[in-house]
């Protein structure tokens, strides 16, 4: 079986019953060789319909007489591929959207619910028309007349900018309620709108919405103890591969395009560079580990951090690499081994009832299991997995673990607090509960690398990623300092 559009119907079904959308895509495309062309396809389809759920469930309850809830799981999944194909993939004719669709239907058990898919879909259509164009904010270019194919790409923001004088239009109805309104447009629960228009305003969180649905970039931190960044750039460019520098991060390079197979690229298993997110490195430069230290790494697995703090180090002096998961320790394992580092321990277990590590760190990263909302372009699944609920829960997690954590560092020692998320529960209101009760902990300014400290920092001296303010992932973090007189 080799039809994109089946294996992203299947591997969608895995999600609707739980799977997460990475694992359900990955178990989908080891049992098949596809061009890359059609992994591309195939993973853009499953990534965008998990992603955009609920403005395609708007618009089945908009166009359907039964509301999506009300269809059939698999129906309801089969319309979700031929509405997110109309509505966001531009490069598709609309009559191979729909016509597919309808084939999928006739292959998954609806032969009998063709008509009404081909008539829901081609309703969608005849209403972008009637306004001007085909999907989310479609302009009529050439005229309805033309075919399909020659339909010119469709902007995919509803709001005209304010530079533009041709009118947008969608054939969404939304509702004039703003949290109700940018969470049905942009897809996202109105808990998180909320979060976010608390902390932005209305124009930057329709920002951050638009950001956090496009694809990811993949960035790479090369290995300074065998290698340049120059030397990288020329091996990438050398099989065509495309990078640029990220200012203030002197190992990170970012690809520009496709990459195909990171495995495969030059320099990958000889330990030239490892995959980690330009946010993720800003940490461990705050942390700015010395060679020589005692550095713990909390919640380490799988990995990155960790092997960046031995880079950092020149591989000189201890770092504690802990986790309660072994298996993901084993990952962690694998990425030092690879990068062939030799300074760092493994310890397996829950670091908040451990107690040999009381005062023998000169610093410690908690780097804390979070909601993930800086991340979710992503994880395209993560604004559907977690809740308020969830968010009180990690809260009090994080609090726990920097509690204890903290007595790991000894005196005029360093611990510095990070999360990818950008909800105040699990970033700004731990460190000042922590601070409250802490006397002899400070907030310390960072040394070392120049952090671009007036695009990150804050006035409580904290420092905050916006991913559509620095186009890199949403991160929380702050370097705290234990004075002398504490024990």
């Amino acid at each position: 079986m080799t039809n994109p559009r089946q294996l992203a119907f299947i591997a969608l079904r895995d999600v609707h019953k739980g799977a997460y959308a990475d694992v359900a895509l990955d178990r989908v495309l080891q049992k098949v060789n596809l061009p890359d062309r059609d992994r591309r396809l195939v993973t853009e389809l499953v990534y965008g319909s998990v992603r955009r759920q609920r403005t395609l469930d708007t618009l089945i309850d908009q166009f359907a007489k039964n509301k999506s809830h009300q269809q059939p799981q698999d129906l309801r999944t089969i319309l979700h591929l031929g509405f997110y194909q109309l509505r966001y993939q531009e490069r598709i004719p609309a009559s191979a959207a729909v016509n597919t669709t309808v084939q999928l239907a006739k292959e998954n058990g609806f032969s009998g619910l063709t008509g009404f898919v081909n008539g829901l879909l081609r309703q969608y259509l005849r209403k972008a028309e009637e306004q001007g164009g085909r999907g989310a904010g479609g302009q009529r270019s050439r005229g309805a007349e033309e075919k399909d194919s020659l339909l010119v790409p469709v902007p995919q923001s509803p709001v005209p900018s304010p530079q533009s004088s041709v009118p947008h239009f969608d054939p969404l109805q939304l509702p004039e309620n703003p949290v109700e309104r940018l969470g049905i447009l942009h897809s996202f629960p109105d808990w998180i709108i909320q979060v976010w228009l608390e902390q932005l305003g209305l124009t930057e969180t329709e920002q951050l919405c638009e950001w956090m649905n496009q694809s990811p970039t993949i960035d790479l931190r090369i290995n300074p103890l065998c290698t340049s960044i120059e030397e990288v750039e020329a091996a990438l460019q050398s099989v065509g591969l495309l990078v640029r520098r990220i200012p203030d991060l002197p190992q990170a390079l970012r690809f520009m395009g496709n990459t195909g197979s990171i495995q495969k690229l030059p320099g990958f298993r000889e330990g030239w560079w490892t995959v980690q997110d330009a946010s993720a490195q800003l940490v461990s430069h705050l942390l700015d580990p010395q060679p020589g230290e005692v550095v713990i790494d909390v919640c380490a697995a799988p990995g990155g951090k960790t092997t960046h703090i031995a880079e950092l180090m020149a591989d000189n002096g201890k770092i504690w690499a802990c986790d309660r998961t072994a298996s993901r320790l084993r990952k962690l394992q694998e990425n030092s081994q690879r990068l062939n580092l030799q300074s760092i321990q493994i310890y397996t277990g829950d670091s908040r009832h451990s107690n040999q590590f009381q005062n023998t760190a000169d610093r410690v990263l908690l780097d804390a299991p979070c909601s993930g909302l800086g991340t979710m372009h992503r994880h395209a699944d993560a604004r559907w997995r977690q809740t308020p609920e969830s968010v009180r829960e990690l809260s009090v997690l994080q609090k726990e673990l920097l509690t204890h954590t903290s007595t790991f560092v000894k005196a005029g020692g360093v611990l510095v607090y990070a999360t990818c998320t950008l909800h105040p529960a699990e970033n700004e209101e731990v460190i000042s509960a922590f601070l409250a009760e802490s006397p002899h902990w400070q907030i310390e300014p960072p040394t070392g690398i120049e952090l671009a400290a007036s695009a990150y920092s804050t006035p409580q001296g904290w420092f905050k990623v916006w991913p559509h303010r620095q186009d890199m992932d949403g991160f929380f973090m702050v370097r705290l300092r234990k004075t002398n007189n504490s024990e």
